[in-house]
């Protein structure tokens, strides 16, 4: 129903009403009348999820309204995932597969895992090749850009809500960084400092500082600071004209109610977060960045991001053809667990639940021994004859993103579940994974100095071909 013009979509629902009324009247035979009232029923919540406002007979929708693509209504028991709640009644976390059905997105295939590995000429990253990044939108369609010697330009960003990041936020930068090596294109580092700012209770001041203090931490991963712009919305947006007008596009072209339908925004929330929205669409249009990209308006870009950011550039992307700029495509991760469990992803509010780039050796020793989610038995004896489950163990999880060796991976999985590896030898196995990963970004971060980040933060000419 999402391609269907909002005219197309009321005139449909209204079509289906007299059907119904049409039935009732002839006195249809009840099955037949039953099945057009669900019909009925089922295009009402459609259209309401679409235009994020209930069908009402008599009253089209004004001319030039835009229909949006909430993604499908989550069901009982389903996963919940939205940009500021993630959590699963199951043990083995969020059902992805059900996710991409629900949000409309692709799953990365094989063949496509394949393609990124022909394009590059290199072996696709471990995210890829083990469905951490699980998920996109039109990656084919910048693969095919790219083999067309068109380049396009990465996004990606970082809501500062405290001033050490966990293991989990490295995720997307990690990724991101292979694919500006791979790809060789400029890349935008959005840090949303107004976002936390009306969504916690931290001063204005607390989120800025938050922001240069977790630039220090994305540097440390690695980025080229010639390809890198990394920026803060409370810093920008007063800088830099042609971004504000593009935020002013977006929330021309979204109504209240459609924010409402996508991200459950309420009669008492702030207006701050009810146009936020379109602060974070911006960074999707080349244009937002004259100083990188000149008077280019057609430059397509590709972002990398945690499945939980999809409904903000499922609104962008529903935006992007009305204001004549094309569609951001995405590449989606899946979620980072928490120590206690894959049922809620990592979070940097609760110290327990995380493992910080701050953490010494020894935390993280304490941290992984004491709060690391088992999938082991009771006993050693149990464990021996029984074998653990690797699929809801945290630790044997956090290895699939941080052991580069697939090999070594499977030995650990088969081990753990035929019994012959217990619990205590799998998170010695992640402790020493970690610590030296751990203390390896914090010597990366000792070299970045205050005038480092101004460097990266500064607006700037970004070799652009």
């Amino acid at each position: 129903m999402a391609d269907l013009s909002p005219m197309d979509l009321y005139e449909k629902l209204t079509a289906q009403g007299e059907a119904v009324r049409s039935l009732k009247a002839q006195k249809s035979p009840k099955a037949d009348v039953d099945a057009a009232v669900q019909l009925l029923l089922q295009m009402k919540l459609d259209y309401k999820r679409v235009m994020g406002q209930d069908y009402k007979a008599g009253c089209p929708p004004a001319e030039g309204e835009m229909a949006v693509d909430n993604g499908a209504a989550a069901e009982d028991g389903d996963d919940q995932v939205d940009p500021w709640n993630v959590s699963s009644s199951n043990a083995k976390g969020v059902d992805y597969d059900k996710l991409i059905v629900r949000f409309g997105s692709s799953k990365i295939d094989q063949e496509l895992v394949d393609r990124i590995a022909r394009v590059t000429g290199k072996t696709p990253h471990h995210f890829l090749r083990r469905g951490i990044f699980f998920s996109h939108r039109d990656m084919h369609q910048i693969l095919d850009a790219f083999e067309n010697k068109k380049s396009f330009y990465l996004y990606t960003g970082r809501g500062p809500s405290s001033e050490a990041m966990h293991v989990g936020h490295l995720i997307p930068f990690i990724f991101t960084k292979w694919l500006q090596d791979m790809f060789d294109v400029p890349l935008v580092i959005q840090m949303t400092d107004d976002e936390k700012y009306l969504w916690k209770d931290l001063t204005l001041e607390d989120c800025h500082r938050y922001t240069v203090e977790n630039a220090k931490d994305i540097i440390a991963c690695g980025f080229d600071v010639n390809k890198t712009f990394i920026f803060s919305d409370l810093d920008y947006m007063g800088a830099s004209p042609a971004f504000y007008r593009n935020v002013v596009k977006v929330q021309k072209h979204v109504t209240f109610n459609q924010v409402k339908g996508i991200f459950g925004f309420t009669d008492s929330d702030c207006i701050g977060k009810i146009s936020f929205p379109a602060i974070q669409a911006a960074p999707s249009f080349s244009s937002s960045f004259p100083q990188i990209f000149g008077d280019r308006t057609d430059v397509q870009c590709l972002i990398p991001c945690a499945i939980d950011q999809d409904p903000y550039f499922r609104m962008t992307r529903d935006v992007a053809p009305r204001i004549g700029y094309p569609k951001p495509a995405l590449l989606h991760s899946t979620f980072f667990p928490a120590l206690q469990g894959a049922q809620t992803k990592m979070s940097a509010s609760d110290a327990n639940s995380s493992i910080f780039l701050t953490d010494s050796p020894k935390q993280i020793k304490n941290k992984v021994n004491k709060h690391a989610f088992s999938g082991g038995k009771d006993t050693v004896e149990e464990h021996r004859k029984f074998g653990g489950n690797p699929d809801v163990d945290v630790s044997f999880m956090y290895l699939t993103f941080f052991m580069e060796d697939d090999d070594q991976l499977e030995k650990i999985r088969q081990d753990y579940s035929s019994g012959a590896l217990l619990t205590g030898e799998l998170k010695k196995c992640l402790i020493e994974t970690l610590q030296p990963l751990i203390a390896a970004h914090q010597e990366r971060r000792k070299l970045v100095t205050e005038d480092t980040v101004r460097q990266f933060m500064s607006p700037r000419k970004l070799p652009f071909n």
